[in-house]
Order: structure tokens, then sequence, then C-alpha cells
């Protein structure tokens, strides 16, 4: 009987350190997954309408993304959008000689400093996108 009891204890609390290490793993894996683009970032796209190289500024509060862009074709811009995870959204909308544009970029952050993905502009086209953060 006793050796019954000792053993239920022993697996108790085997299972217990168990439980207790994996959620700390989780803890660890989610921080260390947790993306933070906030900073100015170059980003180099190509599209039907060519390449470019516009300067984007991310300003990121949680999953919330807000900032501005700028190029030569679209001038200075508001952009708003979404850090999920590693995915990335945002919507750059400006007018462009007397037409309006929106620009959707939809993406994943590879690393702390690159991310690539997809460009689509509506009746424009669509391209792709890569973009490495500005180091000072």
């Amino acid at each position: 009987m006793r050796t019954t009891s000792t053993w239920i204890a022993v697996c108790v609390v085997t299972v217990s350190a168990v439980i207790f290490l994996s959620g700390i793993d989780a803890a660890e894996s989610m921080q260390a997954n947790k993306v933070d683009v906030t900073g100015v970032w170059v980003f180099s796209v190509e599209s039907p309408a060519g390449k470019s190289n516009p300067t984007l500024t991310f300003k990121q509060e949680g999953e919330t993304l807000t900032g501005q862009y700028s190029s030569q074709l679209m001038g200075q811009a508001d952009l708003s959008g979404t850090v999920k995870g590693q995915a990335i959204e945002f919507v750059v909308s400006a007018t462009v000689q007397g037409t309006p544009i929106e620009l959707k970029y939809t993406g994943a952050v590879d690393t702390k400093d690159s991310m690539k993905g997809t460009l689509s502009a509506g009746d424009f086209g669509n391209g792709t996108f890569t973009g490495a953060r500005k180091q000072n």
C-alpha cells in the first residue's frame, strides 16, 4: 500500500514538473516570437509600375501599426495596419495627380530587421516587396 502511494506521489510530482517547465518554454517561445517593427525601414518594391524604394516609418503599439510612407511617386502618406505574430498588414492611402491610390501590403517579418511579402494596388496591379530596417 505504501509503495503504491509513493509511486502515485512521484508521478504527480513528475507530471507537475513537466507541466511547469512546458509553461516556461511556451512563455519564452512567445516572447521570442514577439515582433516590434517600430523604426525606419527601406523597402524594395517591384510592381507593374516598375521598381521603387520607399521609406517607411513604423510606430507599433501592441498589434496596432501606424506611420508614414514616403516615395518619389506617392510623396508622403499615412499608413495603418496590424502586426500579429510574424504577420504584417498595412494600407497606404494617397492621391497621385488627382487619382486616389490604395496600396495594401501583406507579408511576414522574417527577422527583427527584415520582412517580405506582396503588394496589392487594385487596378494598378500587384507586386512584391522586401524591407530592411534602416541601421543607425
